[in-house]
C-alpha cells in the first residue's frame, strides 16, 4: 500500500485546485479521478462541449421522478474527467452575490462572509479586462471576454434593454444585476478548466500521481480517523493508498455523500438498513440538496440564423477551418454567451438569471429540437425546495437514490412563473422581432399562471449545480466545520459544492475552486501550526 501525504478525491474543478496548492507547497498527493484524461478536442474547443455529455466523460445522474416536474426524471450531467465540471460545462464565470456568503457566515460559518472571499476570489482570477477592488489578475484562473458573439445572443441583450432591464459589463462586481455578455473561463479561445490551468502547472512534480479511472470504494478508517482510500482501477484490481496526513473529498454534491455513507459516515439508520457499520452517525449527510432550476420560452423564426446544422457538412468545415487557423469563428463561443440577473419580485437581489441558447434546446436527453430559434431560460436563483441523496444498496458500483424535490416549493414557482413572464416580454421586443422571432412556447394559449405553471412543470430542468449535500455550519446537521473537517472524523475534509449551506447565486463553478482554494488555506496553515 502506498503512502503520500495527502489524498484527493476527485480530478474535478475543486480537486485540481487543492491538487495543485498541496503539491506547490511541497507536499507528496494521489489524486484519483473515476473518468478517463481530458485528451478529447471537444473538450477543449469551447463551443464543442455539447459533444462530450452523455458520453463516458460526464456522470448521468437521474432523479427520482419528480412530484413538481409532473412525475418525469430530471437528467444532471457531471463531469467525469480531469477538470470534471471545469471540463464539461459551458465556461460562464460566476461567484454569485456578496450576501450569498454572507448568509453562510449568518448560519454560524464564521470567516466565511463577503468580506472573507472576496480576496480568495481575486487571488486565483486572471482576468483579461478588470482590475480593481472586485478582481484579480496573475492567477493560474483565466476569465476572459467572449471571442465570439452570435446574433441572437447580441440581439436579446438588445432586447432587454429595450424592456428596461439595465446593462451590465460586470456580473461579479459591486451589483449583480443587469443583462450582458458573460465573461468566461478561456483562454485564447481555448477552455481553462482547472485541468488545463491548476493541474497542468503541477503535472511533471515527483510529488504527484495521478491515477484516472480510478474508482473510490470507499474511507479506510483507523481509530475512528481517515487514513486512505481503496478504489477500484479499469482492470477490476482494488487498490489501497494510505494518506499520512488528510483524505480531501472533492468528488462534487452527488459522489462525496454516497462515499460518505459507503465509508459508513451518514445517518445510521440508513445505513444500518443497507448493514454498513456506523462509523459516525452524521444524520446531515446527504441532506439539503439544491439545485437551480429552469424552464424554456422559446422563440422560433423561419431565418436560418441559429446553431441548428452549423455542426453539419460544409458549415462545420468552414467552422472548423476559421477555428484551426485563426481561434475565431463559431467554435470558440461558449454558446451561452448572453443572459443576466433580474430582481422579479421586489426583494432588493436578483432572484432570477437567464442563460440564453441561440438554439431551441431540451434537457439533457432531448439535445436539440427541430427549427431554427432561441432558448431563453430563465433560473430560480435561491430555491427554497431541499432534496437528499440517499445510498441504493451498499455497493460502490450501484447508483444512488437521488431525490430532487425541485419545484415542491410554491414560493419557487412563483418565481420561475414570474422569470417566465419576463422572458416572454424579452422574447416580444423588436430587436428579436427584428431577425423573425416569435413565440413557440409556452405559447398564446398560456396566458395565465396557472397555463404558465403548466408550461414549467412539463418541461422543468436543472442547471446542473448540485450542491449542499454535506453542508458547512454548526447546527445539527452540518456535515463540515468552517475549516472544512468533517465533524467528529479527523483528517477527513470535504471541498466541493456540497458543503455550501445555501446555494448561491448563480452558476457554481467559480464558488467551487474558491472553496478549494479555502481548504488548500486550512490545511498548510494547520500543518504550519503543528509543525512550530
Amino acid at each position: 500500500m502506498k503512502t503520500f501525504d495527502y489524498i484527493v478525491v476527485g480530478g474535478g474543478s475543486s480537486g485540481c485546485v487543492v491538487t495543485n496548492r498541496l503539491v506547490s507547497a511541497g507536499k507528496s498527493v494521489l489524486l484519483l479521478e473515476a473518468g478517463p484524461r481530458d485528451n478529447t478536442p471537444y473538450i477543449h474547443i469551447p463551443a464543442t462541449f455539447v459533444r462530450v455529455l452523455g458520453t463516458r466523460r460526464t456522470w448521468m445522474y437521474e432523479t427520482e421522478p419528480e412530484p413538481g416536474a409532473n412525475g418525469r426524471v430530471l437528467v444532471v450531467p457531471q463531469g467525469r474527467t480531469l477538470g470534471g465540471g471545469s471540463s464539461v460545462n459551458a465556461m460562464i464565470y460566476i461567484r454569485g452575490q456578496a450576501q450569498d456568503y454572507d448568509t453562510w457566515r449568518d448560519l454560524g460559518c464564521e470567516d466565511w462572509g463577503y468580506d472573507e472571499v472576496l480576496p480568495v476570489f481575486r487571488r486565483c482570477e486572471d482576468n483579461e479586462t478588470l482590475a480593481d477592488a472586485f478582481h484579480g489578475t496573475g492567477g493560474p484562473l483565466k476569465v476572459s471576454e467572449p471571442r465570439f458573439r452570435h446574433p441572437i445572443s447580441s440581439a436579446f441583450v438588445r432586447a432587454a434593454q429595450e424592456i428596461g432591464l439595465p446593462f451590465t459589463h460586470d456580473f461579479n462586481g459591486a451589483s449583480q444585476e443587469g443583462i450582458g455578455f458573460f465573461q468566461t473561463t478561456t483562454s485564447k479561445a481555448r477552455r481553462g478548466s482547472t485541468a488545463a490551468t491548476y493541474l497542468k502547472a503541477v503535472k511533471a512534480s515527483p510529488l504527484l500521481t495521478i491515477s484516472t479511472e480510478s474508482a473510490v470504494q470507499n474511507i479506510i478508517m483507523e481509530n475512528g480517523s481517515a487514513s486512505g482510500i481503496s478504489y477500484r482501477t479499469a482492470d477490476g484490481a482494488v487498490h489501497r493508498a494510505r494518506a499520512r496526513e488528510e483524505v480531501i473529498l472533492c468528488a462534487g454534491a452527488l459522489a462525496t455523500p454516497k462515499l460518505l455513507m459507503l465509508s459508513g459516515i451518514g445517518p445510521a439508520a440508513h445505513l444500518s438498513s443497507l448493514g454498513i457499520q456506523v462509523l459516525r452517525d452524521l444524520p446531515g449527510v446527504g441532506e439539503n440538496f439544491q439545485d437551480h432550476i429552469t424552464a424554456s420560452v422559446y422563440g422560433i423564426t423561419d431565418r436560418p440564423i441559429s446553431l441548428k446544422g452549423q455542426d453539419k457538412g460544409f458549415r462545420a468545415a468552414i467552422n472548423g477551418l476559421q477555428y484551426l487557423f485563426n481561434r475565431s469563428g463559431l467554435l470558440s463561443s461558449n454558446v451561452v454567451e448572453s443572459g443576466g440577473f433580474v430582481d422579479t419580485s421586489g426583494c432588493g437581489r436578483p432572484d432570477i438569471q437567464f442563460h440564453v441558447t441561440p438554439a431551441l434546446v431540451g434537457d439533457a436527453s432531448r439535445g436539440q429540437m427541430d427549427g431554427h430559434g432561441v432558448s431563453i431560460n430563465p433560473c430560480i436563483l435561491r430555491p427554497e425546495a431541499r432534496g437528499k441523496v440517499l445510498l441504493r444498496t451498499s455497493k460502490a458500483q450501484d447508483p444512488i437514490i437521488f431525490v430532487g424535490n425541485n419545484l415542491t416549493s410554491k414560493a419557487d414557482v412563483d418565481t420561475l412563473v414570474r422569470g417566465i413572464k419576463l422572458g416572454r416580454r424579452i422574447l416580444a421586443a423588436p430587436a428579436m422581432k427584428a431577425l423573425g422571432f416569435r413565440e413557440l412556447a409556452p405559447g398564446d394559449d398560456a396566458q395565465s399562471d396557472e397555463a404558465l405553471e403548466n408550461h414549467a412543470r412539463s418541461i422543468a430542468k436543472t442547471v446542473y449545480h448540485p450542491s449542499g449535500t454535506c453542508k458547512m455550519g454548526r447546527d445539527a446537521m452540518a456535515v463540515v466545520d468552517n475549516q472544512l473537517r468533517v465533524i467528529g472524523v479527523p483528517r477527513l475534509r470535504v471541498a466541493d459544492a456540497s458543503i455550501m449551506p445555501t446555494l448561491v447565486s448563480g452558476n457554481t463553478n467559480a464558488p467551487a475552486i474558491m472553496i478549494a482554494e479555502r481548504c488548500a488555506d486550512f490545511i498548510l496553515q494547520s500543518h504550519a501550526r503543528r509543525s512550530r
